[in-house]
């Protein structure tokens, strides 16, 4: 006869689904709903993201700021001035800002930190937007870093502009003659760094020059560093593009334009430059290796600024603001 069992042995053991539970573990999560997206969370990084993008789409702008990263990660670099995606330039810091709406430049978006110090300008940068009916968009300072780049100094106000409109240097050159003026130009050969050529676009602005030449290839543009570094010259000083440089000075030089190129090696020290008082175009290669062959070629004279032994060479930006003055103290002496 069998021995009766344990009642409760066994139990635990039954393999499959329980019978009876009534689904209690499913009711326990109804109400409750889906977990929400990380954008979706105010608190989250991705939530900030995208309210940071629904603001810069209100601007007129398109994708996300800040949405492309760089291989180093740094969250800083994130963002560069140039948007290639969108074909616009956000234009930071207070003089640039300033001075490209007095120029009227077709801004699309004003850009101001919150709590930012109301100065003069800021208020005149203001009335401005306002008038001209820009829309004036309060963000955050983190914003604003993201936007100016890595090494972008905005000083809590930007705006977004479209792409710069290049003149022909023909234009320049009738334009300067209609005026009764005589023509300075500078124009530059390898000159890749935009910092360099914001300085001398204001260095021109300082010493009345009438225009840069940039060659369409192997050159710096006008993009928003340049734009930073002109301190807003470059709202005033136009820049054109030469298909071919070296071609476009012979055509300079049949209509009387003198065309000086500066290297240390020159034949004629810059105090005792004679070409001075005529038409000019001053021609700057870059630091590392100077004029090219065809340009340097194609230079009526090549000009040295007489520097100490101690140092090497000068920077692009330096010598064309060397030889500028030179030119310009010049003329003013024989006004």
């Amino acid at each position: 006869m069998a021995k009766p069992g344990n009642p409760s042995a066994g139990k635990g053991k039954k393999k499959g689904p329980s019978k009876g539970t009534g689904g209690l573990g499913r009711k326990a999560l109804e109400g409750r709903g889906p977990t929400p997206k990380a954008e979706d969370r105010a608190w989250h990084p991705a939530g900030k993201r995208k309210a940071a993008a629904e603001r810069f789409a209100a601007a007129g702008g398109k994708g996300r700021p800040g949405q492309q990263r760089n291989s180093g990660g740094n969250p800083n670099r994130s963002a560069r001035a140039k948007d290639n995606t969108t074909d616009t330039e956000i234009v930071t810091g207070r003089n640039s800002v300033l001075e490209a709406l007095r120029a009227k430049i077709p801004a699309t978006a004003f850009y101001i930190a919150q709590r930012v110090e109301m100065d003069d300008r800021t208020k005149e940068m203001l009335a401005i937007a306002t008038h001209r009916g820009i829309p004036v968009l309060e963000v955050t300072r983190q914003e604003l870093d993201r936007m100016a780049g890595f090494d972008g100094v905005h000083q809590g106000v930007a705006i977004k502009v479209p792409p710069y409109e290049y003149a022909h240097p023909q234009d320049l050159l009738e334009a300067v003659i209609d005026k009764g003026q005589v023509p300075l130009f500078v124009a530059l050969d390898g000159i890749t760094d935009p910092r360099n050529l914001g300085a001398i676009i204001r260095s021109t602005a300082a010493f009345g020059g009438h225009g840069i030449i940039l060659p369409q290839r192997r050159s710096a543009g006008v993009n928003s560093a340049a734009w930073k570094t002109s301190a807003g010259a470059a709202a005033r000083v136009p820049v054109a593009l030469a298909v071919n440089l070296t071609t476009q000075l012979k055509e300079f030089k049949k209509q009387g334009v003198f065309v000086l190129g500066l290297d240390g090696g020159g034949d004629v020290d810059l105090p005792d430059l004679q070409l001075a008082d005529r038409p000019v175009v001053i021609v700057t290669g870059s630091e590392g290796k100077g004029l090219s062959r065809l340009v340097a070629e194609t230079c009526d004279q090549i000009v040295s600024i007489p520097i100490s032994a101690a140092t090497e060479s000068l920077n692009a930006g330096i010598a064309t603001s060397v030889a500028l003055y030179q030119v310009s103290t010049v003329r003013n002496a024989k006004k």
